[in-house]
């Protein structure tokens, strides 16, 4: 069988040049007509309605009494009312839970990014052998559920004597988000022109000086975005916080709200409040931390 080399090429031109037409197609069919603004609209509008209903009827029955959920479950409370918030705190001391979530997820975020910051300097900036090795290990151990590790990390934390203590919680997390942490910040870190590098080499500055003078100042986007995703998941992690945390003077807050909703499943004016003030912070934790977000994103992108 004759190949033609020519031919091969051409076809190749030919393919590439029918993906360009078809993708120039959709773009003008989806952003310029007026059809597929509409399609994309009543997507986005859908997508948005799914979205905040839930949120917005659980916060409009955490002012209602449990009657008036039942009977009248998707109206405006006739007569608002802030029992339910009072009885979260005074009930269930839903106020020691928020400071265990606080004191857990706040940690959690400090050691991934300290430590996270730091293997990831190492491995943008400095060559040696077996870099290329760790970098598959890390990205491997992405790949690896909470679920598959639970039993050693269970059985380790026994014999340490930290099973119902922050650090029963806090160790894990942190290096369960260690792989991402230092994926992400050593790819943006790789993008710093070296002659930053070079400069400061020349200025005498150590290794530790061109991190902490240099490189962090400059990632510092890029570190408040991986810390936004990292409280997130720490503060939503449910399933680690059940294995090793129950006792009531440690449990985060996302225990508390599963024992509410065994315990107190009949008071659904209980459940309402305690399920919104679970939400708000995270609400209010994004809103705050959206622009960080978006500077680390658009950042890395215009470098990358």
């Amino acid at each position: 069988m004759n190949f033609n080399k020519k031919s091969g090429e051409h076809n190749l031109g030919t393919e590439e040049k029918q993906l360009t037409l078809w993708e120039s197609f959709l773009g003008r069919l989806f952003t310029k007509s007026k059809f597929g603004k509409l399609f994309i609209y009543t997507i986005l509008i859908v997508w948005s309605i799914s979205t905040i209903f839930p949120l917005l009827w659980v916060f409009l029955n955490s002012f209602k009494p449990s009657k008036e959920i039942i009977t009248n479950t998707f109206r405006l409370p006739a007569d608002p009312t802030l029992q339910n918030y009072l009885n979260a705190f005074d009930t269930i001391d839903i106020g020691k839970s928020y400071l265990n979530s606080f004191i857990m997820s706040g940690s959690v975020v400090f050691f991934t990014l300290f430590f996270g910051g730091l293997a990831a300097f190492v491995m943008a900036r400095m060559r040696f052998r077996l870099r290329g090795v760790l970098q598959t290990v890390l990205v491997m151990s992405l790949l690896i559920p909470a679920f598959a590790t639970i039993v050693p990390v269970y059985r380790m934390m026994i014999d340490l004597a930290l099973v119902n203590t922050y650090w029963a919680l806090i160790i894990p997390q942190t290096a369960g988000n260690l792989p991402f942490a230092i994926l992400v910040i050593s790819g943006y870190m790789a993008t710093i022109p070296k002659e930053l590098e070079e400069a400061s080499l020349m200025d005498g500055c150590s290794r530790w000086s061109m991190f902490t003078r240099v490189f962090l100042p400059v990632s510092l986007p890029i570190f408040g975005t991986v810390g936004t995703f990292v409280f997130l998941w720490s503060y939503n992690d449910l399933f680690t916080s059940l294995v090793l945390v129950e006792q009531e003077q440690v449990r985060p807050i996302v225990v508390l709200l599963s024992h509410v909703s065994s315990q107190y499943g009949t008071d659904y004016g209980l459940m309402t409040a305690a399920i919104a003030m679970t939400v708000i912070p995270v609400i209010v934790f994004y809103l705050f931390a959206q622009k960080t977000l978006e500077k680390g994103a658009t950042s890395g992108a215009v470098k990358g």
